[in-house]
């Protein structure tokens, strides 16, 4: 078959929709394939928590990119560039160093923290782990700052101060993770320094603004059993090297912070001569589509996402539903069928709270403790081993030619 009857896709974004977009269009032969990013690898975003805590290592929350390409049958390519804009009419997605032409187009770029300009001292004192580079330097912070307080030790040790601003499903287990993770680490070496105080500030009455009712109140529950102490109706003002100010006039010390405040659209989008909501996130129809061209689709935390009215929250999930959804139109166009309008709803959220302990809802049941525990470490096993296993055989391939 002549190359011009193939199906030039460019997916733009190695996160979770772009991965799943590009294993399901791989399976017909006629669509070559595109995958663009601006770094090498897909990072694992759910299991950041786990990272930080010294769970795992940075190999098991990453899949190289080049590798996992390589590992389709020799329709899909890989190609590590950073997208710089769109030309759209003329179908070109144009690159740092090239051109690259598209018959079909998914912007699946997600999302990055948004270090508010209006806080003096985030950008120069916080952290965001949204990031695989930045969960990379907090992690070791973390540990160099509990290796420092060992080293004080003694009953005049200072305490280890850190202030997790933002009280979403972020930074909820981000705080429970550490505070479960130091507790341990502490106890089990028998140090005598064990003094850590570990924040938590939530702008909303509660924490996990929006969701469940139980989730909310087993998650405010572990929290304060793990010492967690949270600062609620209060927002970030202003950071130095040592404190943090809060709205209310209070001032914290602190050794590090994270923020979990919020997101924004990564830059690639801010470019883009395609709606959007106000908050800068591509408005897309009821078949992912963005703006008036039909090849174009949008999906993941780049995009605004509705059912019934009612704004879907960006998962992991919902960001593979809208891959599977985008997949299954760009066929039916090949084939000139009726479009599919989506129906994508979270189908359930596991939210892990430090070592052994998580609680969720599946399908309308609840679960807590150690069998949620169980449950989130299957998924994230058996989503890991399903990327690890593409990549392994794209690896032989590469070093076996």
């Amino acid at each position: 078959m002549s190359i011009n009857n193939y199906n030039k896709i460019i997916v733009i974004g190695g996160g979770y929709g772009g991965l799943r977009a590009v294993e399901n269009l791989a399976k017909d032969k006629n669509n070559q394939i595109t995958l663009l990013d601006k770094n090498a690898y897909h990072f694992m975003q759910t299991d950041v928590y786990e990272l930080i805590a010294n769970e795992k290592d940075f190999a098991k929350v990453s899949v190289d990119l080049f590798t996992y390409c390589s590992g389709f049958e020799g329709n899909v390519s890989f190609y590590k560039q950073e997208v710089e804009n769109i030309d759209f009419e003329n179908k070109k997605v144009i690159t740092d160093t090239q051109r690259f032409s598209y018959v079909y187009l998914i912007i699946a770029v997600g999302a990055r923290t948004k270090f508010v300009k209006s806080i003096q001292g985030l950008k120069e004192y916080a952290h965001g782990v949204k990031a695989l580079h930045r969960a990379m330097y907090f992690k070791q912070k973390f540990e160099m700052s509990l290796f420092k307080k060992v080293q004080e030790s003694g009953v005049t040790c200072k305490a280890l101060s850190i202030v997790v601003a933002g009280a979403g499903l972020s930074g909820v287990e981000i705080a429970a993770q550490m505070a479960s993770y130091a507790k341990e680490f502490y106890c089990e070496n028998n140090f005598l320094c064990r003094k850590l105080n570990i924040v938590l500030v939530s702008s909303s009455k509660q924490i996990l603004k929006g969701l469940d009712d139980f989730l909310v109140e087993k998650s405010h529950k572990r929290l304060l059993d793990l010492e967690v102490v949270i600062k609620s109706e209060a927002r970030v003002i202003s950071l130095t090297q040592e404190s943090v100010t809060l709205s209310n006039g209070e001032t914290i010390p602190m050794d590090f912070m994270i923020f979990a405040g919020g997101i924004e659209p990564n830059g690639l989008i801010y470019k883009l001569d395609l709606p959007k909501n106000e908050r800068g996130f591509l408005n897309i129809n009821e078949y992912l589509q963005a703006g008036s061209k039909k090849e174009v689709f949008a999906i993941g935390d780049c995009a605004t996402l509705y059912n019934k009215g009612e704004l879907i929250a960006p998962t992991a999930d919902v960001a593979e539903q809208m891959a599977e959804l985008c997949s299954e139109n760009i066929m039916r166009m090949g084939t000139n069928k009726k479009l599919k309008a989506h129906d994508i709803r979270s189908r359930g959220m596991l939210i892990a709270l430090g070592r052994r302990y998580a609680v969720g809802k599946i399908s309308n049941i609840y679960i807590s403790g150690f069998v949620a525990f169980i449950m989130k470490k299957l998924i994230e096993k058996v989503y890991f081993i399903k990327l690890d296993r593409r990549s392994k055989k794209g690896c032989d391939k590469i070093f076996n030619a």
